[in-house]
């Protein structure tokens, strides 16, 4: 399994018992929907191994308590804190509608109601404060934030993305040319 197949669901935090389990800080807003995994990979310099789940439960809100097959002592579970958890993209829930995930997007075409085809979206930057669409428009990098009030429809079956944008933002980039 690469992690180019997976998604990151959260980082191993703190044991939780002195006889290997562990908390798994989740990043998700559905933590309930990961509560009864049967296995998931860990980053262990990094390769992902697959790790199987004697039991799990959250605790708390955002915590995943495990109890990892193998892993049966503190010396055991002090080796996994602070290790990413992965698991197989066809674990991610489906989202309907204008939600996505930012993997699935890439490829898809944007057009803008009032511009036109953009361009096609060639990564995601979520390094900002605001999350970007990289466009690649014939070699000319266009940069859209991703603003829910910009983001009219996101059609998988065609993999296109209507938006709309305000006026001269996409021209900002192309009048530089």
């Amino acid at each position: 399994m690469q992690k180019k197949d997976c998604f990151y669901l959260g980082k191993i935090v703190k044991k939780y018992s002195f006889k290997g389990e562990l908390l798994i800080k989740l990043d998700t807003d559905e933590p309930d929907l990961y509560e009864n995994l049967d296995a998931l990979f860990i980053d262990l310099r990094n390769n992902l191994v697959p790790f199987f789940l004697e039991s799990s439960q959250l605790h708390k809100s955002d915590l995943l308590r495990v109890k990892f097959e193998d892993v049966d002592t503190e010396a055991d579970a002090d080796a996994l804190i602070k290790s990413d958890i992965y698991l197989p993209l066809e674990f991610l829930p489906k989202l309907e509608g204008n939600k996505f995930y930012f993997h699935e997007i890439i490829g898809f075409t944007v057009t803008d109601i009032n511009y036109g085809v953009v361009g096609t979206i060639k990564a995601i930057n979520d390094s900002t404060a605001q999350a970007l669409f990289e466009i690649d428009r014939d070699g000319v990098e266009i940069l859209i934030p991703m603003n829910d009030e910009f983001i009219n429809n996101v059609d998988r079956a065609n993999k296109t993305i209507v938006v709309e944008t305000p006026e001269g933002l996409i021209d900002l980039y192309l009048d530089e040319n």
